[in-house]
């Protein structure tokens, strides 16, 4: 019976945020031979020219299943990051045959029709306070904290002046649009949840995390890491990815 290959990891960054937030975990997972796609989403990075106010959960839904149907990924472990919990749910919904494990990591995690201010209410104080902006559809980054919060949990001197150079606005349809989960097939998806556990924001509370989709116990793992734990704790966090497939 031939070998199968190793499960190719989809890594979706989270809002504000681009795909170099995933370039300390890329090398290590696939120095451990696995392919890995961190596809950038509109209005960010390589696509930060898109930004609009048209650009919503749906836009960057499509931008990750325009990545898996284009190289035909199948056995997937689909990681979200933050908002991008909201992403991946729905991607799942719509090809959940090509899903082997679904991963919110310090993710949202929605229910069929939910939005993002749905799960994280706090999300709705930011759209409040873009509404009375020159700009009502834009969201910025949420600004840096004093150590040990720092910027999304970052405090080190040098990786905070990188990941300032990275983030960007965020639209306030990303956090409008429902994400969907109504696929009767999406019931045979596993799905794991990492949770960072160091130097939580304040107004950030966690819903329990829900049970598999058979009843069983969900998984979870806890890193010792603010939000940004693929920047400052990558090799535990690769340790964890790999022990999913």
């Amino acid at each position: 019976m031939p070998a199968t290959s190793p499960s190719p990891f989809v890594l979706v960054h989270g809002a504000w945020h681009d795909s170099s937030a995933w370039k300390r975990v890329v090398p290590l997972l696939e120095a451990s031979g696995h392919r890995v796609f961190t596809p950038d989403l509109t209005g960010h990075g390589a696509k930060s020219a898109l930004l609009g106010p048209e650009v919503g959960l749906e836009t960057h839904v499509g931008d990750v299943l325009d990545v898996i149907l284009a190289e035909d990924l199948t056995d997937v472990v689909l990681v979200g990051h933050s908002y991008a919990g909201m992403v991946v749910s729905t991607v799942a919904n719509e090809v959940p045959e090509r899903i082997a494990n679904l991963v919110y990591l310090d993710a949202m995690v929605p229910d069929d029709g939910e939005t993002a201010a749905d799960v994280l209410p706090v999300t709705s104080l930011m759209i409040e306070a873009a509404s009375a902006s020159d700009e009502p559809w834009r969201i910025p980054p949420l600004p840096e904290s004093p150590a040990p919060a720092g910027l999304f949990g970052v405090t080190d001197p040098e990786d905070l002046a990188w990941l300032r150079t990275t983030l960007g606005d965020e639209s306030v349809l990303c956090y409008q649009q429902p994400a969907r989960l109504d696929n009767p097939a999406l019931e045979g998806v596993a799905r794991s949840y990492i949770q960072c556990v160091d130097n939580v924001p304040a107004g950030i509370v966690r819903r329990p995390v829900p049970a598999q989709p058979n009843g069983d116990p969900a998984v979870v793992h806890e890193l010792r890491s603010g939000h940004d734990c693929m920047i400052t704790v990558p090799n535990e966090l690769v340790g964890i990815l790999l022990s999913l497939t």
